[in-house]
């Protein structure tokens, strides 16, 4: 049975910082491409960044030099650094994950992160 597991959102006052990781089981993490999506109230949903197995990322423009995705494949983990937090990412956050070997893509139950003053 796959699972993700994301945590580490919270509430945090804008230009502040978060981690969200998303533990994996289930899959074989180190061929699985990852990604995190968020969506907001009212809004589509969106890719915010994405790592292949190989470790190539990518990042929507809105987030590009304030978000870094990463992954550790020893810990079946991937993460979302956050940094310069603004009012506009206050959304839920969710993990999703895509193994190479099937035509899958997994998703966590997602994380509130919330930017307010």
């Amino acid at each position: 049975q796959v699972q993700l597991v994301e945590s580490g959102g919270g509430l945090v006052q804008p230009g502040g910082s978060l981690r969200l990781s998303c533990a994996a089981s289930g899959i074989f993490f180190r061929i699985s491409a990852m990604g995190w999506y968020r969506q907001a109230p009212g809004k589509q949903r969106e890719l915010v960044a994405h790592i292949t197995g190989a470790g190539t990322t990518s990042a929507a423009d809105s987030v590009k030099g304030r978000f870094t995705i990463s992954r550790d494949n020893a810990k079946n983990t991937v993460y979302l650094q956050m940094d310069r937090l603004e009012h506009e990412d206050t959304a839920v956050y969710s993990c999703t994950a895509k193994p190479s070997y099937n035509n899958n893509e997994y998703w966590g139950q997602g994380t509130q992160v919330t930017v307010s003053s």
